[in-house]
């Protein structure tokens, strides 16, 4: 039988693969933001084995962890009041959901940029020098606990329905792979509303405190002085410090104790009287 699930899951992975690139490929053919980039960019594989790690390895691990912290939370709140929101309509509970989950995000990803500790996962996330739908997938499985966690936390809190929970999960699916996609359409203001790749794309610009933390929306940008977007696209994507090039190499280097700097010695006190 193990192997009967480990050939479910590989074609469950092809599947997916072959979806999302018949859904993205065409949009970044029709409306690239980078017209030079090819569809076998430089770390093409390497985001390839981040896919399949995704779909293969950490996503089973990310909904274990997830899991336990859903028993934790439903002990301590009211049955009571998470049975009326339940009793709500699906579509509101959803659109419930993603507001509340965008304002917890916002300052969850910022703070993943402020933070050492959290940057040095997080940060595998950025090392990423080309940006399509692809290089989303992208994500140390830590960061992806943490991100998916909080994401899910306002849902799950208030008792929203597993239909309700289902929904909003593969739809911040499939937007976090469009943000990251090589595509800029012509949205004009609109993009001040529901986002937009653009948005996305800037805040993977080198500097780290780019701006551009919220998730679907950019209205918490907006109102906390983080939304930037310029009329052109960033002319690098990367982090300033070194980093990986292999896929094991972005697992486990985070993992690892950071080396202190070596500091300058001291040099000796110009006191006239130590000369003999």
């Amino acid at each position: 039988m193990g192997w009967l699930n480990a050939w479910s899951m590989l074609l469950s992975a092809a599947v997916s693969f072959l979806f999302l690139a018949c859904l993205f490929r065409p949009l970044e053919m029709a409306f690239p933001a980078k017209a030079s980039q090819r569809f076998f960019r430089p770390d093409w594989w390497t985001d390839l084995c981040f896919f399949l790690g995704q779909y293969l390895l950490w996503s089973g691990l990310v909904l274990w962890v997830l899991g336990y912290v859903n028993l934790w939370i439903d002990s301590l709140v009211p049955g009571g009041f998470r049975s009326a929101i339940g009793a709500q309509p699906v579509w509101l509970q959803a659109v419930e959901a993603v507001l509340l989950s965008d304002v917890l995000i916002y300052w969850a990803h910022r703070w993943q940029h402020s933070n050492a500790f959290l940057w040095r996962f997080h940060s595998v996330h950025h090392t990423a020098e080309h940006l399509d739908w692809l290089a989303a997938h992208r994500e140390h499985p830590l960061d992806s606990i943490y991100t998916i966690g909080l994401i899910n936390l306002p849902a799950v809190i208030l008792g929203f329905s597993l239909n309700a929970i289902a929904a909003l999960v593969v739809f911040r699916g499939i937007w976090a792979i469009y943000i990251h996609s090589n595509v800029r359409l012509p949205l004009g203001p609109l993009r001040m509303l529901i986002g937009a790749p653009e948005l996305h794309h800037w805040h993977h610009a080198k500097d780290r405190r780019a701006g551009n933390y919220a998730n679907v929306s950019p209205l918490m940008d907006i109102v906390f002085g983080t939304y930037t977007c310029p009329d052109h696209e960033p002319e690098e994507f990367g982090v300033e410090e070194p980093s990986p090039t292999s896929y094991l190499g972005h697992l486990v280097v985070p993992l690892l104790p950071k080396q202190r700097k070596p500091q300058p010695p001291e040099e000796p006190a110009n006191d006239p009287s130590a000369i003999r």
